[in-house]
This record gives C-alpha cells, sequence and structure tokens, in this order.
C-alpha cells in the first residue's frame, strides 16, 4: 500500500482531497493506536508493541515510518514521540473519541 498523499487519488477516493488522504492513513491497522498511547508521552518501540498486542513488528514498523513521514510522530532519546502536528491531531480526534463512545451506547 503506498503512502496517501494529498493531492494524489487514495484508497476510497480519487479526488485527491488531504481529508482523504489522513483518513486513509489514519485507517490504517493500529495508526490511531500508535497516536493515542503516544499523547501520554514518549514510548519505545517495545512499548508500543505490548500497547497494539496483536501488531507484528513489520506492521508496527511500517507505521512508524508513515507516521513519521507524515510528520505526527517523531524519534526521540526517549523512543518515538508525538510532534506539535501529533499533539494538535490528537486533540481534534479525542472529542471525536469521546463522541464515539456515546453514539456507541446508543447504537442498537
Amino acid at each position: 500500500m503506498k503512502f496517501p498523499t494529498p493531492g494524489q487519488p487514495v484508497r476510497g477516493s480519487k479526488s485527491g482531497q488531504p481529508i482523504m488522504a489522513l483518513f486513509d492513513l489514519l485507517g490504517r491497522s493500529w495508526a490511531m493506536g500508535v497516536i493515542w498511547h503516544l499523547s501520554a508521552g514518549p514510548s519505545t518501540f517495545r512499548k508500543l508493541q505490548e500497547y497494539c498486542e496483536t501488531i507484528s513488528p513489520t506492521t508496527l514498523n511500517k507505521r512508524l515510518k508513515e507516521l513519521t513521514k507524515a510528520g505526527f510522530i517523531e524519534r526521540t532519546i526517549e523512543g518515538y514521540a508525538l510532534t506539535a502536528q501529533g499533539e494538535e491531531l490528537y486533540n481534534m480526534l479525542n472529542p471525536l473519541g469521546l463522541w464515539a463512545r456515546e453514539w456507541a451506547k446508543n447504537f442498537k
């Protein structure tokens, strides 16, 4: 699967709209889980692998590379961490996550 780039067709959309590229990236397995985990602070590869439970090292490595390329995470002395842009993304996604919990309660 190629890296979703704004302005280029992505999975589910040929429009090239930036939001569709973002949704393609965030919809990949464990991408949002990595962001959620890193919102609590930096983490090593091993700790991320423990958090993600069923993720293979290959998939985790791929997600980390993609999220780094997108500018959402970076490698630090302490491990992987959210960038300022990654923190901004998390701060926008967190209310959506809270809303989704309420929506799930009423989902039939």
